[in-house]
């Protein structure tokens, strides 16, 4: 979080009671990487046996924490994680390999692990060099203090221009057993996710192999974390993590298709669109969350291609901000995705108010009515193009001054 910077009027009244998760334990400290007076690192210790499925960035331009996560997620296991914020290791060449060698290695150290085992990621500003030396040092004490109840902690060393930490947890039963599932995340800007978020970290007690995690996490991403938008910029650094530590005693469920697992798919999906909210809603400057709807598109592919081309448009975003109920800014952002769409077919809402049908202004349209839809903290708008069944929801927020005052400075 920014040097007194103020917290997200849209940032939950409450936070839940995060449960601990058996098998793994928590430690953070101030490393004074970037922020002062702030934790800004982050060390997860996880048990023997831990599963570990992830999914990163398609950015053409990943973080060295990144592509050494690719590397060793092949292995399906994992021991370590540690986090760093302030800098993202990005674009660093040489000295940003070396820089997650070095981390890698004290991690195996700290834990007692291969480094193959142990996972990264970075979180801020792009092509700084990363001193590794600077929380390298500190992490075999960080191991030896980690302790098992400490996930909002986790969730406030890693953010950055975030102004709330963001957590949720679920908890299931599988195979006859009660399991939990912990998240965290954070992000505010450089939020179009393209495969995941900008750091997030899930973990469970359940005993699942990696594969079957792979294919849910996967799949799980497209209508939660795939499915946000701030500002239209996906991030070097994206990177979503989720442990199952097995500690639970449920049987091994080793494939994403076993029946015993649709309690628990239910519970991911509702968790991981949780945290992705949570992220549209802490947008930097934002005041409003925007809930884009659309339906009767000739695909869900179509439906989402077009929901993103509303939700990413500065002028429907500004409107918002500016409680203008304008929706010829949503006729514009329908016709230039590109996608199939009729003029005289399209129907559009905000909130429950019809605003415009079959190619015009509806004939009820009422502006009062429209404008105090607009005056509300979420704001749904929704498109009907009427041409098929395919239909999709993105999440985003509005466009303010704050936004450009924090990216006017981000690195002083």
């Amino acid at each position: 979080m920014a040097a007194n910077a103020p917290i997200s009027p849209l940032a939950p009244k409450t936070y839940p009671e995060m449960p601990e998760i058996r098998g793994l334990r928590i430690a953070t400290a101030e490393a004074g990487i970037k922020y002062r007076g702030r934790t800004d690192l982050m060390l997860m210790v996880l048990d023997e046996g831990t599963s570990v499925a992830g999914v990163f960035t398609r950015s053409r331009c990943p973080s060295a924490p990144v592509d050494f996560c690719r590397g060793n997620l092949s292995g399906g296991r994992a021991r370590a994680l540690v986090v760093n914020s302030g800098n993202a290791n990005a674009f660093t060449g040489k000295r940003g390999r070396e820089a997650t060698a070095v981390t890698a290695e004290a991690a195996a150290k700290a834990v007692g692990c291969d480094p193959s085992e142990v996972f990264l990621a970075s979180t801020g500003v792009i092509g700084e060099p990363l001193d590794a030396a600077k929380f390298s040092g500190l992490l075999e004490g960080l191991g030896a203090e980690a302790v098992s109840n400490r996930w909002r902690d986790a969730a406030e060393a890693i953010m950055t221009t975030d102004t709330y930490p963001k957590v949720a947890t679920r908890r299931v039963s599988l195979g006859g057993r009660p399991v939990t599932i912990n998240g965290i995340a954070k992000g505010a800007g450089m939020i179009a996710p393209d495969m995941a978020t900008m750091l997030s970290f899930l973990a469970t007690d359940a005993a699942i192999a990696p594969a079957a995690l792979q294919d849910m996490l996967r799949l799980g991403v497209e209508p939660s974390f795939n499915s946000v938008t701030v500002d239209s910029d996906t991030s070097t650094s994206d990177t979503l993590l989720f442990f199952a530590t097995g500690a639970a005693g449920n049987d091994l469920v080793s494939s994403a298709d076993d029946p015993s697992l649709a309690e628990f798919k239910t519970a991911l999906s509702e968790l991981l669109l949780d945290l992705a909210r949570q992220v549209a809603r802490d947008g930097e400057g934002a005041r409003k969350e925007i809930q884009v709807s659309v339906r009767g598109a000739e695909s869900d592919a179509s439906a989402k291609r077009i929901a993103l081309s509303i939700a990413n448009s500065p002028l429907v975003k500004t409107a918002v901000a500016g409680e203008d109920a304008n929706w010829g800014r949503v006729v514009m952002a329908v016709g230039k995705s590109g996608e199939p769409a009729d003029r005289d077919l399209l129907t559009i809402s905000f909130g429950d108010i019809r605003v415009a049908h079959h190619g015009e202004r509806d004939p009820s349209y009422d502006e009062a009515a429209a404008s105090a839809a607009m005056r509300q903290e979420e704001i749904r708008i929704g498109v009907d193009l009427g041409l098929g069944g395919g239909a999709w929801t993105v999440y985003s927020c509005d466009l303010t001054k704050a936004y450009v005052e924090i990216n006017g400075d981000y690195r002083s």
